[in-house]
């Protein structure tokens, strides 16, 4: 009889892009945008929670950031994960993908015995979609990115995901353990029970892995670390649409107005 599932949900907590601005030593300034969860991730937690319903097993969530963020384990957890894992620690502050997915290997590797590992194609903070198949080379998994539909056959103890690819789609089968990565909007998330968020605020305490928990030296993560550094950064100008006002009688407007549309074609 096969066991039941383990699946960890990677999620981020990322500022609302429209309420970042730059400092005047081009760094981005954080301190008065709201932080919300990555959209990806809410379709990873949806995807992670409708297997274990479908399946049963257990859903962790793990995170990496500042201690303020176990508000938001609770509230993913409020959306049916069983369990959440905030990594934190100033020394991963700064960290590019590199010591970021080595970071949340670690603690994935620390919970043991893990099946599966969704995560969301990107960030909407860095965009760069490097996180998943980074922490699938750290663990030495098998890995499937960009991902739309995710099933399991219990028979073989695989998983068969349906993925994104230029000309179309493809369906592969791929062992345990794994990692995936979802598209956004591949799913609705559902919303989560407030009564639920409640008792966890009241009662549970989301645990909390350091750099010395995760036996990781403090010289190999965060931007000690990091392989990139931002050199600078620039605020871009929107393209300003034309403007332009057409007077006159209604005949005269549309007259005008047909050969302006001409001239442009």
């Amino acid at each position: 009889m096969n066991k039941e599932l383990h699946i960890v949900v990677c999620v981020k907590i990322v500022p609302k892009p429209e309420d970042v601005t730059l400092k005047e030593d081009n760094t981005l300034d954080r301190a008065n945008a709201e932080s919300v969860i990555n959209p990806p991730d809410k379709n990873a937690v949806e995807t992670a929670v409708s297997l274990k319903e479908r399946y049963g097993g257990k859903v962790t969530a793990i995170s990496m950031g500042p201690p303020f963020f176990d508000d938001f384990m609770r509230l993913i957890m409020a959306m049916g994960v069983d369990d959440a894992i905030l990594l934190s620690d100033r020394a991963f502050a700064g960290a590019d993908t590199y010591p970021t997915t080595l970071t949340l290997a670690a603690g994935i590797k620390k919970l043991g015995d893990v099946d599966l590992v969704i995560c969301g194609e990107e960030s909407s903070d860095g965009g760069t979609g490097n996180v998943p198949p980074g922490i699938a080379e750290w663990l030495g998994w098998t890995q499937a990115t960009y991902c739309h539909e995710i099933d399991y056959d219990e028979i073989q103890s695989r998983f068969v995901v349906k993925r994104s690819v230029s000309t179309g789609y493809e369906v592969i089968s791929i062992p345990k353990p794994a990692v995936v990565s979802v598209e956004l909007g591949v799913n609705s998330p559902r919303f989560p029970n407030f009564y639920l968020k409640q008792e966890y605020d009241q009662s549970y305490k989301v645990t909390i892995w350091d750099a010395k928990a995760l036996n990781l030296d403090p010289e190999t993560v965060g931007l000690k670390g990091s392989h990139t550094t931002v050199d600078s950064l620039k605020s871009s100008k929107g393209k300003e649409r034309k403007k332009q006002f057409i007077v006159g009688s209604p005949k005269e407007i549309a007259e005008k107005l047909a050969t302006i549309i001409l001239e442009n074609m």
